[in-house]
């Protein structure tokens, strides 16, 4: 059992949106670790969460990896390797444009090679799961105080593309799989953090938090998604992807409320900004895609 007491030293983290308590802890040897402690009742979860990680750290991907779990006096404890490093969203803004690339393109390898891991058969129907998704963020929307410019131009592209969710197939999922969830360690390796919003889905819905890369990189966006598809992208991605980028854009602004006024503009301008990229949502090929930049780095 994990006891905080058993480390020569203990240093709280308050940074991520987590519920979970995090501390980077130094065992006798001098080895460093993240403690990551949950409550309780969300032992199933957890455990499934650190299951998946290994999982995932079989496939030889650089991440932060899953060591030990188990039950403590606090709660439930994960275990994982700790990464000396930076945050990728304070690295890749200042590099040279084809770093900036390059991290994205190995950024989009790295999710492709998580996407290897099936979702079991017993998943519901991604049709019926997403589109129920759909509807009840609609409601949030409609119902919400506040609204976007244009918000409706969100909404109307989703109505009119809800058919391409059909036959759509489901993979293991990172969750959170963006440029603030990657590090760039001190050998300059870029390395995937916090899987505690694992689940499954269309692995092109896990593109819907790409928004939050291109604004602080348009080319390492680029780079992902012409690594994860080898520079040849189809046309029904970006498509499909609007459609999840319009939904999740939708639900942002109800979600940010009670968060306070800071959040509620981040929200506001962000679908400012997407409604930009988009062409009020006419155009499903974003303006920060740089087309053929691939070419440039090989």
């Amino acid at each position: 059992m994990v006891k905080l007491s058993d480390y020569t030293k203990v240093i709280h983290i308050t940074n991520g949106w987590s519920g979970d308590k995090k501390y980077c802890v130094t065992d006798k040897t001098g080895q460093r670790y993240l403690l990551r402690i949950s409550p309780t009742e969300q032992y199933d979860r957890k455990k499934s969460e650190f299951e998946h990680m290994q999982q995932v750290a079989s496939l030889v991907i650089p991440m932060c990896k899953p060591v030990e779990f188990g039950s403590c006096d606090e709660g439930i404890y994960s275990l994982q390797t700790w990464i000396d490093g930076k945050d990728a969203e304070e690295v890749i803004p200042i590099l040279s444009d084809r770093k900036r690339y390059s991290y994205g393109f190995e950024a989009g390898q790295i999710l492709r090679k998580i996407h290897s891991i099936p979702a079991p058969d017993s998943i519901e129907n991604w049709e019926s799961f997403f589109n129920q998704k759909i509807d009840r963020k609609i409601i949030m929307y409609n119902e919400c105080s506040l609204k976007y410019d244009n918000g409706a131009a969100f909404i109307e592209y989703i109505e009119a593309n809800r058919h391409l969710l059909k036959n759509r197939p489901q993979v293991y999922q990172h969750g959170d799989y963006h440029i603030g969830n990657l590090m760039i360690d001190n050998n300059g390796q870029i390395v995937v953090i916090d899987f505690n919003r694992n689940d499954y889905g269309d692995p092109w819905e896990e593109f819907n938090r790409i928004v939050w890369c291109a604004q602080s990189a348009p080319l390492f966006a680029t780079g992902m998604v012409d690594g994860y598809f080898d520079g040849r992208v189809p046309m029904d991605f970006w498509n499909l992807l609007a459609l999840y980028i319009a939904s999740n854009t939708l639900s942002s602004l109800p979600w940010a409320i009670p968060f306070g006024q800071g959040e509620i503009d981040t929200m506001t301008n962000q679908a400012k900004e997407v409604l930009e990229w988009y062409d009020g949502m006419k155009n499903p090929v974003p303006t920060w895609y740089v087309k053929n930049y691939i070419y440039k780095l090989f």
